[in-house]
């Protein structure tokens, strides 16, 4: 062989071995990109948090030209929230829309269409809890927290409300009434009768909230009427259960795969009446279940409810609800801000804030900056006084009124409002108070409003979310944006 066959036979094995080197590399460098990031969704779901209660709780934190959490969020739309039956929904089907991506009836959860809505009837303890759905009434509509455990994904339910109330329930269970609680709540413990099989054989990851009453029985203050104590049947499957503040302060997150956690037999106190020995904030919940949640390396899906929004709404205590609202939206900042640890750039993690319906509070007069409230200061929450001069604006009978109203509610003057000229910022900014409405209605039963609400969102497939959208396209937008 000649030097120059040599030199080129040289060069072929020098390029070969190359090549394989590269190849080697390559292979690395493939199986690396194999490894994926844990994806992991977190859906914020303030109950009744409208656009003008959104705008009163900002104003009452951080005053006019403040910012809320929910107000830095990069990508917005907005939602509409009809039901399959009403023009003003509930919050069963509007949240079921959000999990299913299908429109249902008022008071139904997670079910088809077609799906007729039943009133309970009595049970063997005489309470309105038996099921009287019928047998061929609906199918169940998949749920996003199913999609999540089908895939490997661990999930959980945070909430201020009773954990079997409409907007958790909708996450987790199926059936024609949302006042089914006690089925509600059976669908959730892994293996026993009327446990939902879509849930895995493991079943829920994370319990956090209120409702101890539809788990045990009357013995112990429940309402059950099967003979079962469920909390002792979550214990049997290995959840570490806690009951109060100081046992959920106790758990130990990183030796912890299930955590199951009531701490009152009936909904969460309003962050106003919080007593923190005895109930963990929202933000704590919200932060204990991530870290519970993060020990799965595929990822999990997280619902988090600010329920009490609504229920303060309902009575027309706006203080109470505007506070619930910055407590919410502190577990929004507090999430946030522990999902940035592991994902900076929240490149594998979505974050979704939303409201499941609207309420009839409003914003009345052309009331002068107030600031944010404050000891001295009622701000939003004070009297509608005049931007130019800053006396009183009087109404036409010559009395002053409140800068917050509602469209309907229990505290409507029947006769003048000439019998309220005495009214003042000590009693409107009280935390009882109840404000004005035009329409008047029974106590507690203020409705809910018709009116779009606000969607806010950040990290992964979070561009996705703009203009305005049914509230069932959420639920493909969320599905698609991290692959469920």
């Amino acid at each position: 062989m000649t030097r120059r066959h040599l030199t080129v036979a040289g060069l072929s094995v020098a390029i070969t071995m190359m090549l394989a080197a590269c190849g080697s590399d390559a292979k690395k460098d493939t199986d690396s990109s194999l490894i994926e990031s844990p994806k992991n969704v977190i859906f914020f779901l303030g109950d009744g948090m409208g656009m003008t209660t959104m705008t009163a709780a900002r104003i009452y934190a951080v005053g006019e030209d403040g910012e809320l959490t929910m107000d830095t969020l990069p990508e917005t739309a907005f939602v509409k929230t009809f039901s399959n039956d009403s023009q003003v929904t509930d919050s069963a089907p509007s949240m079921s829309a959000y999990m299913t991506g299908v429109k249902m009836n008022n008071e139904v959860l997670s079910m088809s269409t077609d799906t007729k809505a039943i009133d309970p009837i009595k049970d063997g303890n005489g309470n309105s809890l038996g099921n009287n759905c019928g047998a061929k009434n609906g199918t169940p509509a998949t749920t996003l927290l199913e999609l999540a455990k089908a895939k490997g994904l661990s999930a959980g339910v945070v909430t201020t409300t009773r954990i079997t109330h409409a907007t958790p329930a909708a996450t987790y269970s199926h059936i024609c009434h949302r006042d089914l609680e006690n089925d509600i709540a059976a669908a959730m413990v892994p293996g026993g009768a009327g446990y939902n099989g879509a849930l895995g054989d493991t079943g829920l990851d994370v319990v956090l909230g209120g409702g101890k009453q539809f788990f045990t029985l009357p013995k112990d203050g429940g309402k059950r009427a099967d003979g079962r104590d469920l909390i002792a049947e979550m214990k049997a499957k290995n959840y570490t259960v806690a009951g109060n503040a100081s046992e959920f302060n106790a758990v130990d997150a990183s030796k912890t795969e299930r955590l199951f956690g009531l701490f009152t037999s009936s909904h969460m106190s309003y962050d106003l009446d919080r007593d923190p020995a005895k109930e963990p904030s929202l933000a704590d919940m919200t932060t204990k279940a991530m870290d519970v949640l993060a020990k799965n390396k595929t990822g999990y899906f997280l619902m988090v409810e600010g329920g009490r929004i609504d229920h303060a709404l309902h009575e027309t205590t706006a203080k109470k609800a505007l506070q619930d609202t910055v407590a919410f939206d502190g577990a929004i900042k507090a999430a946030i801000a522990k999902a940035k640890l592991t994902d900076p750039d929240l490149k594998n993690t979505l974050i979704v804030v939303t409201a499941d319906h609207d309420h009839t509070l409003v914003l009345n007069g052309y009331a002068k900056r107030t600031g944010k409230t404050a000891a001295g200061n009622p701000g939003v929450l004070g009297l509608v006084k005049d931007y130019v001069s800053g006396k009183n604006t009087l109404d036409l009978d010559g009395a002053p009124y409140s800068i917050i109203g509602f469209g309907n509610g229990e505290n409507r003057t029947q006769a003048s409002r000439s019998t309220m000229v005495s009214l003042d910022e000590t009693t409107t900014g009280a935390n009882t108070y109840h404000q004005e409405a035009v329409i008047r209605v029974s106590a507690g039963n203020e409705t809910h409003g018709g009116t779009d609400v606000f969607l806010g969102a950040i990290g992964k497939g979070s561009d996705t979310f703009l203009g305005t959208i049914d509230n069932t396209k959420v639920f493909t937008l969320v599905k698609n944006a991290v692959g469920l």
